[in-house]
């Protein structure tokens, strides 16, 4: 009975702890070392006097390029990444050979029964195939980090969208070209230098499989 009752504490036990660490939210390891976003430093601007047309606070000039080119600026990432790859290789060989003796004659005589008949065959196959495939399509929203002296865009960004129990991370980093910056800020990630590109999820689904392990065993010595 007492070890009985050691199995189902150490059964309560491990049930306990697999609950908690399902409530707890564990973020993935990351690819993307650089921060996920950027504050601007603060222009020391003179103040604007307003008239009775021109009015400071609203005032954009007609031929502005609102492209992303300073720190802090956002842009949309278009993430479209395809990639294949694949490999094959086979290789065979074969060998055959065969071995035939008699004695003819024995004392002027013919003995058929004496003889030996021997044949082998050998023969190797040998084929192997890896095909890798892979398809990431969305958009995220990133900021400039940096500005390097050329005027490339050293970018950055996270998104997070919890479902249910589990929370996907969606990260992206990479150098741009100001002159992939199309209309509203939108940038390609095949135009991207040094592009990180990732999605993890925190959810375990792994732990059902572990658990129900667990659980087998258990049962299996538990008399009930």
């Amino acid at each position: 009975m007492k070890i009985i009752a050691g199995l189902c504490s150490l059964l309560t036990c491990g049930l306990a702890a697999s609950i908690l660490a399902g409530c707890g939210v564990v973020t993935p390891d990351s690819i993307v070392t650089l921060p996920s976003s950027a504050t601007p430093k603060r222009a020391q601007l003179a103040p604007a006097s307003s008239g009775a047309i021109f009015q400071g606070a609203a005032y954009r000039p007609l031929l502005e390029d609102r492209r992303a080119r300073l720190i802090g600026d956002t842009m949309t990432i278009v993430i479209n990444e395809k990639t294949s790859a694949g490999k094959a290789d086979n290789s065979s060989g074969s060998k055959t050979g065969s071995v035939t003796a008699a004695i003819p004659n024995i004392f002027n005589g013919s003995i058929k029964q004496l003889g030996a008949t021997a044949s082998s065959a050998d023969k190797y196959a040998d084929a192997g195939a890896v095909n890798s495939s892979n398809n990431f399509t969305g958009t995220i929203g990133v900021t400039v980090v940096d500005v390097l002296e050329n005027g490339n865009l050293v970018v950055s960004g996270e998104k997070q969208v919890s479902l249910d129990k589990g929370i996907e991370f969606v990260r992206f980093s990479g150098v741009i070209s100001p002159d992939s910056v199309q209309t509203g800020n939108f940038v390609s990630s095949t135009q991207v230098a040094d592009a990180k590109v990732e999605y993890r999820t925190s959810s375990r689904i792994d732990m059902a499989e572990v658990t129900s392990s667990l659980s087998r065993f258990f049962l299996s010595v538990i008399p009930f």
